[in-house]
Formats: C-alpha cells, structure tokens, sequence
C-alpha cells in the first residue's frame, strides 16, 4: 500500500466535518463527502499513522460475501459488489483509475450438524429472496465440484459464484483517499487526544491534537478502528468495541488443486481461500486465537504455535492434498469487534449529537466500506439515509438492548 506526505499542521483551526481515522472507513465518508454537489463545507481527515502499517485496512483479507444472516448485511454486500464492477465510473473520469480485480471464487460454508445445516437452509431463502445467488449443495454436489475436499463429516455446504470473493480493497481505498484530497478534503498526520464539550455536554465543541493545537468542529466522525472505544472516551461516551487479533497465513502447497479454492468456512472455525490467480499454488488461510481475549493497540506479535498445534491440521483435514505446505508470509491484525452484537455502530450519539460513530465492523469493514460511506454522507448532508435505510445500526439499540442478531460472523 503506498503512502501519502502529509502535514502535521491543519491549515485551519475550524472545520465544518473533522473525521478521526483515515482509513477504509474515514476515506470511503470523506470521498463520498466531497464527492456530493451539496458539500461545500471544510473537511478535516486526522491519521495517526499515514503508512497504514497496522491498520485494519492494510491486515485484511478483501474480501466480500452476501451469505449474512440479516436483510441489511446482505444489501451492504450487494452495494460493495455493484461498486467493484462499476469502480471507473463511480470514482470519475481519471484516465489512471483502474479497473478492478474481482475473482469470484465464492464462499463455502460448511455444516456439520443440523441446526447449523438448517440455519444455512433459511439463510439461503433470504439471501435468494434479494437476488443472491446462493446454493444449498450436498456433500455429493459438493464433491462434484471441489472434488479435493474431505466431507465425511458434512451435512451440506451453502456456495454463491455470483459476487462473492477477492476484490482489490486496497486500491478502493487509495483512490477514495486520492481523489477526496483532490476533491478539498484535507488529511494531516496527527492524533486527537482529547475532545472537548460544550457547557451543555450535548455538543463536540472542539478536539486538542497531539501537537498541542485545539481544532473546532460542527460534526465529529469517530471512524478510528480498533481505537473506536478509546476516542468515544474522550467525549464522556462508552463503547463497546474493541481490538481483537486474527492470524492470516499465505501458504503454498507442493500439491496444488487443478481449480480454485473457495472462501471455505470450516465447521473448526479456521478459514482458508484460493490466493493469486486461478494457476497460483498459494492459499490463504486465517484464524482467531483461542481463548481471544481483547489485545494491546499495539499488539501485532505472532503465535507460531496456532499455525502448527490447530489451524494446519484442520486445513490437511478438510483437503488431505494439502499435506505438504510452507507458509510464505503470515501477520496478527486487529479485528474492530463490537462485543455488543458484531454489528456495526453507526450515525449520531443519543446525547452529544454532532458525535457520530462509524465503527465496530468486526472484521466487515473493508466489505461494507462503500454502503457505510455513501450512508454516512447521505447522514451528515440530509439528515437521514436515502439509497438504503442503515438506521437499524444505531448507537441507540445499544441503549436499549436491542442487538442485531447476525450469525454469520466469521
């Protein structure tokens, strides 16, 4: 992921909109923002760390699914997918905007008891009900089409081919960023420490950064990631989200499958994918620690032992020609996990009102980044959602103990 020089230094000490977090989440509202006729107001993007190194955005898998449990998640996904394929005529005219990799090897869920096996089965009539393309398969159907897979303990899997894969995240991102910088956003290097109320405590009245200088603001986006908690803090406000680690391995195999491998979602919990083109002998692989309890900010450090004592042997079991691997590289990146209910938290607090969450994606960031940025701005601009209703992710369900009930979380 390339990098961009910015200044320490706001060129104002006011800003109409000042989000905190310039990554997937932060740069997806900002372009969609500047993007808007309607904005003509003065934007603020304040990161941390420009390099990106340990966001969530540069440690994830890119990849999206319509196999969700709920009517909303399916239509974010939906939205992600039209975004991919029409990318050049979203993000403008530019000559050098790409067209986007999008290799849709589809996720496989896999049962190995019945009430998962049925909770696929009605998963499926929704997701079919809203135009995915998903698929209830035997392990016959199944073995018909990936035949390197060992399934004597499976009772179906549930595939969708149709836009369900690998996309190139990382380049969305960059053009989001490019282009709301080019379109008057303004991003600088820095880090808000502290966030200061009005004399009513109902309003975000300005924050202080890192350097010392105290930036005023009309609306405030916290859009910080793993960090979500810890800025809410700073305004009096308590949210329940926090980092959680998860391993990925890039692997390669002296055996590899003659087809691609999909997303493939093991009964055991481990993940693993085709990685590279369909000719490639490279495989992704991911896993959450156990037991996974919530990790230093700073806290990248890798477990050999995951890898070797549970998730290899789950992996030569579920594709026994997996027998011979080597791992190429591997990373520990940080889940924003919304322990309430794994959903995000969006739009406006109940009591500060200028101070609107969008957080807590719980490893869906990258995925739903266009439905959440296109959301947002329609929020900040109108007052309300107008292309899809994202109401239901309300910080105010967590106020009333209301969770949304999403089972597919990965």
């Amino acid at each position: 992921m390339s990098t961009m020089s910015f200044s320490d230094n706001p060129k104002n000490d006011s800003y109409d909109i000042l989000i905190i977090g310039g990554a997937m989440i932060g740069s997806s509202i900002a372009w969609f923002l500047t993007s808007n006729p309607v904005f003509d107001g003065r934007l603020l993007v304040i990161e941390r760390d420009p390099s990106y190194e340990f966001a969530s955005t540069s440690r994830t898998n890119s990849c999206v699914r319509q196999q969700f449990s709920t009517e909303i998640n399916v239509k974010i996904s939906q939205f992600t997918a039209e975004f991919i394929t029409h990318f050049k005529d979203y993000i403008g005219a530019d000559e050098d905007v790409p067209e986007l990799a999008f290799d849709k090897f589809g996720y496989m869920y896999l049962a190995d008891n019945q009430p998962f096996a049925d909770h696929l089965i009605a998963c499926q009539k929704l997701q079919s009900s809203l135009g995915a393309g998903t698929v209830i398969m035997s392990p016959d159907e199944i073995l018909a089409a990936y035949p390197f897979y060992q399934l004597d303990d499976i009772i179906l899997g549930s595939h969708n081919l149709k836009d369900e894969g690998y996309f190139e995240g990382s380049t969305i991102f960059e053009w989001w960023r490019r282009m709301a910088i080019r379109q008057g956003a303004e991003y600088i290097h820095n880090e808000v420490v502290d966030i200061t109320l009005d004399g009513t405590g109902q309003r975000a009245q300005s924050v202080t950064l890192k350097s010392g200088q105290q930036i005023s603001c009309g609306k405030l986006i916290n859009a910080s990631g793993p960090y979500a908690d810890k800025v809410s803090q700073m305004a009096g406000i308590s949210l329940p989200i926090e980092p959680r680690k998860r391993y990925t391995w890039i692997f390669s195999s002296e055996r590899p499958l003659d087809r691609k491998l999909p997303l493939t979602i093991d009964p055991s919990g481990i993940h693993m994918r085709q990685y590279g083109a369909n000719a490639s002998n490279l495989y992704m692989a991911g896993s959450p620690p156990d037991p996974d309890p919530k990790a230093g900010f700073d806290d990248f450090d890798e477990d050999p032992h995951i890898w070797e004592d549970h998730v290899w042997p789950l992996i030569y079991n579920r594709v026994p020609q997996f027998d011979a691997l080597r791992i190429e590289s591997s990373w520990a990146g940080h889940y924003a996990f919304n322990m309430f209910d794994h959903n995000a938290v969006l739009g406006p607090h109940d009591k500060v009102e200028n101070f609107l969450f969008a957080n807590g994606f719980s490893g869906h960031g990258l995925q739903q980044s266009p439905a959440i940025g296109r959301g947002m701005s329609e929020l900040l601009l109108y007052g309300e959602y107008r292309a899809l209703d994202l109401t239901e992710f309300s910080y105010q369900r967590i106020i009333e103990n209301r969770p949304i009930v999403e089972k597919a979380v990965i």
